[in-house]
């Protein structure tokens, strides 16, 4: 299923029947880049989470994205292999190896980039995750945690929130978990979202799930809405896949090019800064240049 409709139904089961996939997708392809989920389309049925990228970049020396703005989200990216490097408006620059992790608060607004190190291939995903009202127009603020810094709890790296005794360094909005699982040919993973989380999906980098149906390397599947229920997939062969489970957001998506806010208000000042930043961006390269002429 390539197309981005979808009914989220209330569980008809008992609370130890496991969730239901109700939908299917490969998105949409753009060179190295396949666009998973918008904030236009599937970001409606499972805000907090409003955007997904899962990227296969093979280093040329160019750039990856580009210095770029947002405001109103935050941006996470995992690294799966490779390397990436980054830089950002709060002034912070440096590398993260596979493993390493990248979110930025844009908040208020904010510019960024990223580019491919030497070597091997890349193999991330990268999520946008809308801000609460209190958090959309804040000061940006950019945390890089390294892999050592990733805690474990068995085939589980916690990249937001917790799961048994591993929690997240990130300081993200409250009711969010989002993983990294890995699991080996055989082997089931069986997880009981906290309380309040009807929102649940994973994406598959590599191999290949059994959950209501077979989801595949390279597939977005969304869970249906059950308060209470569990989610159990089982692994067809050794599969790696990113999992998030939240409370939905309650606020609407008012959406900018690069951004996502819960009103018009707190889009126009968000715009306001990242048009205040691009012209600051816009005169030191000038100055550069004219230091350099």
């Amino acid at each position: 299923m390539n197309n981005h409709t979808a009914v989220l139904t209330p569980s008809r089961g008992s609370a130890l029947t496991p969730r239901q996939v109700v939908f299917r997708t490969r998105g949409n392809g753009h060179g190295s880049i396949t666009r998973l989920v918008s904030p236009s389309d599937l970001g409606e049925l499972i805000k907090p989470f409003v955007f997904l990228d899962h990227a296969v970049v093979v280093p040329t020396g160019k750039p990856m994205f580009g210095m770029h703005p947002h405001s109103g989200i935050a941006t996470l990216t995992t690294v799966l292999s490779g390397g990436i490097s980054y830089a950002d408006t709060t002034g912070k620059t440096g590398e993260l190896p596979a493993g390493g992790l990248e979110w930025m608060k844009a908040g208020n607004g904010v510019w960024h980039d990223g580019n491919v190190l030497p070597g091997e291939a890349v193999r991330l995903f990268q999520l946008w995750v809308a801000l609460p009202p209190a958090q959309e127009n804040s000061p940006a603020e950019s945390q890089y945690v390294p892999p050592g810094r990733v805690q474990q709890d068995g085939p589980v790296r916690v990249i937001l929130g917790r799961h048994g005794s591993a929690v997240s360094e990130i300081r993200a909005p409250e009711n969010i978990n989002y993983f990294h699982v890995q699991l080996d040919a055989g082997e089931t993973w069986r997880y009981l979202p906290p309380a309040g989380h009807n929102v649940s999906w994973l994406a598959i980098d590599k191999g290949r799930l059994s959950a209501s149906e077979t989801i595949e390397a390279g597939q977005f599947a969304l869970f249906e809405e059950a308060a209470g229920a569990p989610i159990e997939v089982y692994a067809e062969e050794a599969t790696s896949f990113v999992f998030g489970s939240a409370a939905k957001h309650p606020y609407p998506l008012v959406l900018g090019h690069y951004s996502v806010h819960t009103n018009a208000d707190a889009l126009a000042q968000g715009e306001a800064e990242i048009r205040r930043i691009g012209r600051e961006l816009a005169a030191h390269r000038r100055g550069s240049a004219a230091r350099n002429a």
